[in-house]
C-alpha cells in the first residue's frame, strides 16, 4: 500500500482538523438528479426553452462570475459519479457501475424478470472503501485514497453535508469520517431521503420509518423546514468553526434534492402552480428553486464573512434529470432534458451530460463557456491542484485530468477517450434507452454499444446533439476504431460485463 509522501509548500502541514493555513477555501456544491437544462444557465450554444422553466438566479450569478463547462460529463446514476469524484477513477474502471443499495452485499440490480436476456455481471456493489480501512474492506468494493483525506492532511477543515451514497451500510466507505471529513452532517449509505418534510421528521417516524430516513437533523423535526433548507443551515453553522480560526475549509454540500420523492417545497411551490405547471412538475420546480436558494444563502454567508473572494465554488450534478413516466415527474414524458436524449440511467447525453460551473476569482475567467469535454473523475486532481497540494500519493491510479488549465476560458481540441457504462437493468421492465449500454466519446464522435440488441450506434455530437441520427452504417471505419478503443478500455480495466442467462459472458 502506498504511503502519502510529504506534501509541499503551504500544504506541508500535519494531518488535523484544527490547524491553520493560507490556502483557498473550496466548496463543492453537488445537486442530485438535476439536468443540463434545469437552470437558467446556458450550458449549450444557446438558451433552450427548458432553461426558462425554473427560476435559478443564483446559479445564473455563479455562471456569470465563473466558467461554465458545456460538455461536462458524469455517470448515468448516482453512486458511480460520487465515487469517481472521490477517487479520480472512471466508474467503469473502479467497477462501481450502479448505485449501491443500503444493505451490504445486496446488488441493486439483482432481480431477473421473465423475458430477460441478460443479467448484471460481477461489479463492486459495496462501493468504495478508503485506503486506511483496507483491512476491513468487504468483497465487491474498490479500495482507494479519497481526496478529502488528502485535503485534511494538508490542513483543511473538511465538512460533508447531505448525501454521500459512496458505499453500502456496514462498510467503512459509508461513513464520511472514514473518507477524510472532520464533520459529517446527514451523510451515510442512503441515496434518497424518506421524506424532505420537517413535519415528517425526514422519515424518522415510528409508524413508517425505513432505512432512508435522514439522520441527525432532529432540531428541525415537526417544523416546516424543508430538507434542503435544513442542510443549508447546518452547513453554514459548520463553516463558523474554520472561518473563526482563519483555517481553510473544504465543504462538500451534497443535496438530496432533486431526487425523488417529489415533495413540494412550500416556499416556491404555489408560484409554479400559478404558472400552469401540473402538480408533479410544480413539486420538482420547487425543489430546483430550493437548491438555488441554498446556493444564494451560501453566497450571502461567504460575503458577510469576508471570505467569498478566497473561496472556490464548484457546482455540479451527479447525473441527468429523470425523464421517464414511471417516476411520475410531471410535464411531458421523455422531454425533461431536451434537446438532449433521454435522462438518468442512460448513456445517451441526457443521462450523462451535466451542469458544471467553477467560480475562482482571479483564476477562472468570468462568464466564459468551455466546450472541451471533461468528466467527473477530473475533479479529483483539479481540486488538489487548486488547493496547492503537490506530490501526493494515492493507492489507485488516477484516470482524471486536472481541468485548471481550462479555467482561462479557452476550449481546446481533445481526442481524449471518455468512457461511460451502465451494464445493468434500470427498471423491472427492460428499457432500451438505459439497459446494458456502454459508450465512448472521442472528439465529436460518440459510439454507443447496446448490448441487449448486440449492435453499435454512432453519433456526431457536433451536428446531432440530440443523438437522433445514427450514422454507423455510413462510417464503418470510425465505428471500428471506436469499438477497438472501447474494447481496449473494458479489457484493460476488467470492466463489468453482463452475463447471458445461460451464464455465458457476452464478450
Amino acid at each position: 500500500m502506498k504511503k502519502h509522501p510529504l506534501l509541499l509548500g503551504a500544504a506541508a502541514l500535519a494531518a488535523s482538523c484544527g490547524q491553520e493555513a493560507q490556502q483557498p477555501n473550496i466548496v463543492f456544491f453537488l445537486i442530485d438528479d438535476n439536468g443540463w437544462v434545469d437552470s437558467n444557465v446556458a450550458y449549450g450554444e444557446q438558451q433552450y426553452p427548458n432553461n426558462l422553466r425554473y427560476d435559478t438566479p443564483n446559479m445564473l450569478r455563479l455562471a456569470e462570475e465563473g466558467v461554465r463547462f458545456g460538455a461536462a460529463y458524469a455517470c448515468p446514476v448516482s453512486t458511480p459519479t460520487r465515487t469517481s469524484l472521490l477517487t479520480g477513477v472512471n466508474a467503469v474502471h473502479s467497477r462501481i457501475t450502479n448505485w449501491t443499495a443500503p444493505y451490504k452485499d445486496t446488488p441493486s440490480d439483482g432481480k431477473v424478470a421473465e423475458g430477460d436476456k441478460l443479467h448484471h455481471g460481477d461489479w463492486n456493489w459495496n462501493g468504495v472503501c478508503p485506503e486506511d480501512f483496507a483491512d476491513q474492506a468487504p468483497e465487491h468494493s474498490f479500495i482507494a485514497t479519497p481526496y478529502p483525506q488528502l485535503l485534511k492532511e494538508a490542513g483543511y477543515y473538511t465538512i460533508h453535508v447531505g448525501k454521500a451514497h459512496w458505499a453500502s451500510c456496514g462498510t467503512p466507505g459509508a461513513n464520511p469520517h472514514n473518507m477524510g471529513f472532520c464533520v459529517n452532517i446527514a451523510g451515510g449509505c442512503i441515496g434518497r431521503p424518506a421524506s424532505y418534510l420537517g413535519e415528517k421528521n425526514y422519515g424518522n417516524n415510528k409508524q413508517d420509518w425505513n432505512i432512508h430516513a435522514v439522520q441527525n437533523l432532529d432540531e428541525y423535526y415537526s417544523t416546516p423546514t424543508f430538507l434542503t433548507e435544513a442542510l443549508t443551515l447546518e452547513a453554514l453553522k459548520a463553516l463558523d468553526e474554520p472561518i473563526s480560526k482563519g483555517q481553510p475549509f473544504f465543504l462538500n454540500l451534497a443535496h438530496y434534492a432533486t431526487h425523488t420523492p417529489l415533495e413540494a417545497d412550500a416556499r416556491f411551490y404555489q408560484k409554479y402552480i400559478d404558472r400552469g405547471f401540473d402538480e408533479q412538475l410544480a413539486k420538482y420546480a420547487s425543489m430546483v428553486e430550493g437548491v438555488d436558494k441554498s446556493l444564494g444563502d451560501l453566497y450571502n454567508y461567504l460575503e458577510d464573512k469576508g471570505v467569498l473572494d478566497n473561496t472556490i465554488i464548484i457546482l455540479m450534478t451527479d447525473n441527468g434529470a429523470k425523464t421517464d413516466d414511471s417516476e411520475n415527474m410531471g410535464g411531458e414524458v421523455f422531454c425533461h432534458n431536451k434537446p438532449l436524449r433521454y435522462g438518468k440511467g442512460s448513456c445517451y447525453e441526457g443521462g450523462i451530460r451535466v451542469p458544471l460551473t467553477i467560480r475562482w476569482k482571479g483564476h477562472a475567467k468570468a462568464g466564459a463557456r468551455v466546450t472541451t469535454p471533461v468528466i467527473c473523475e477530473d475533479l479529483f486532481p483539479t481540486i488538489l491542484e487548486m488547493a496547492g497540494i503537490k506530490n501526493y500519493g494515492t493507492l489507485q491510479e488516477l484516470d482524471g485530468q486536472s481541468i485548471v488549465p481550462l479555467l482561462n476560458g479557452k476550449s481546446k481540441e481533445s481526442d481524449r477517450e471518455l468512457v461511460f457504462g451502465f451494464p445493468h437493468k434500470w427498471k423491472k421492465k427492460y428499457d432500451s434507452e438505459c439497459d446494458f449500454i456502454y459508450a465512448l466519446r472521442k472528439g465529436d464522435w460518440k459510439l454507443v454499444w447496446r448490448m441487449w440488441d448486440e449492435r453499435y450506434e454512432l453519433y456526431n455530437l457536433a451536428d446531432d446533439l440530440g443523438e437522433q441520427h445514427d450514422v454507423a452504417a455510413e462510417n464503418p471505419d470510425i465505428v471500428n476504431k471506436l469499438k477497438t478503443a472501447l474494447d481496449t478500455h473494458l479489457a484493460d480495466w476488467d470492466s463489468p460485463l453482463p452475463e447471458k442467462l445461460e451464464n455465458e459472458r457476452i464478450l
